[in-house]
């Protein structure tokens, strides 16, 4: 682990200044359960806990399989957020200030799961117009290649001059990745994300790429956030892009710490959340740092992965207020959830209690510094 890395390591895993029990800082605590249009990573339904803080509503939203080490960083991400507990910033400051300015709105992608040809343009029109789409590849690894390639044929049919991004969520080994990019070199895509799993799986993919002349850009998602050296995706030159979710990596001030050590372009992506988690990635978003690495691979405005709003037939706020994308872009501004949606959403009194056993394992784990036995 490089020099830096430990830095962050160390700085991340401090202790926290929490009370014993969570109760007695987050007053007000709701479990909601927000139903998809179509089945997005083996899941139907999302459930999400939220509370508010000084500075506002914050989530936490680990997937339910996710570990206590591991979720407590989505819980590290809603404190900060919400405003209890200090942003993590070593180098935050200087990459928020490249850009000299923070905007309003913040361009997203779309994103299409796996799905039938034919529910193709219906999933995609909910998302209205966008310049960028990012389709989900590889949900039974090699074996779904047909019908991927029939889905991207038909994507391709719909929307000929749209940026395509592809995300395989590490569902291929080493050889079949090699088979799967040889036949979506032709698509003619912005960037392929975490074929293989690992970071030295992707090294080996990138070399391998580069020795068939196959032209596709590798982007390093769960071997950013699930790394135990984010950075080492950039030591090995693994890939040549970023994927970034507030959530999982702790936080704003620690995403951006990531982003600029590694001195890579990097897209901000959601993690399934609903408007109040959105809202923790937009305002990542608008301070992400343009580079002439950045420009030459995503473009004057990055269109990041947070339009995942409609993917969702309900949320937490009502249709004008969610941060749903209109036009490829969401605002980057704070969200309050509407009283009535959080008690039609609320999910039963069993998930409720699962969910607060959840909270305080997390918790207690921050407030030891990641040594609890929980």
């Amino acid at each position: 682990m490089s020099e830096t890395a430990r830095r962050l390591s160390a700085t991340a895993a401090a202790p926290l200044d929490l009370p014993e029990r969570f109760e007695d800082m987050l007053e007000r605590l709701h479990v909601v359960r927000l139903p998809m249009v179509t089945r997005f990573r083996g899941i139907t339904e999302r459930e999400v806990a939220l509370f508010a803080g000084p500075a506002g509503w914050a989530e936490f939203s680990p997937f339910t399989e996710y570990g206590t080490a591991e979720a407590s960083r989505w819980l590290r991400a809603g404190l900060e957020f919400a405003g209890f507990v200090p942003t993590l910033a070593e180098a935050a400051p200087a990459a928020a200030s490249s850009r000299g300015f923070v905007p309003e709105r913040v361009s997203v992608n779309g994103t299409l799961p796996a799905c039938a040809p034919n529910e193709v343009e219906s999933i995609l029109s909910r998302y209205g117009t966008v310049s960028t789409i990012k389709a989900k590849v590889a949900e039974h690894g090699i074996d779904s290649l047909d019908e991927d390639l029939e889905r991207l044929r038909e994507l391709r049919r719909l929307f000929p001059d749209t940026t395509l991004r592809l995300d395989a969520n590490a569902g291929y080994s080493l050889p079949d990745a090699l088979e799967a990019c040889e036949a979506f070199a032709g698509f003619e895509l912005q960037y392929f994300e975490q074929p293989v799993a690992g970071v030295e799986g992707l090294a080996q993919l990138r070399e391998a790429l580069t020795r068939r002349d196959i032209p596709i850009v590798l982007a390093a998602d769960e071997s950013i956030r699930k790394a135990e050296d984010p950075l080492r995706v950039a030591e090995l030159g693994a890939a040549e892009v970023i994927i970034v979710k507030v959530q999982p990596l702790g936080g704003i001030g620690q995403a951006l710490s990531v982003i600029a050590a590694s001195g890579l372009p990097a897209v901000v992506s959601s993690a399934l959340e609903s408007s109040v988690g959105l809202a923790a990635g937009a305002e990542l978003a608008a301070r992400l740092p343009r580079t002439r690495a950045s420009r030459d691979i995503l473009g004057e405005s990055v269109a990041c992965g947070l339009g995942t709003g409609r993917l969702f037939t309900a949320d937490v706020v009502f249709e004008s207020a969610s941060l749903t994308p209109v036009d490829g872009s969401i605002p980057a501004a704070r969200i309050t959830p509407d009283p009535d949606r959080l008690q039609q959403l609320a999910v039963d009194p069993g998930r409720f209690d699962w969910w607060t056993r959840r909270l305080q394992q997390c918790w207690t784990f921050l407030r030891r510094g990641g040594t609890a036995e929980v």
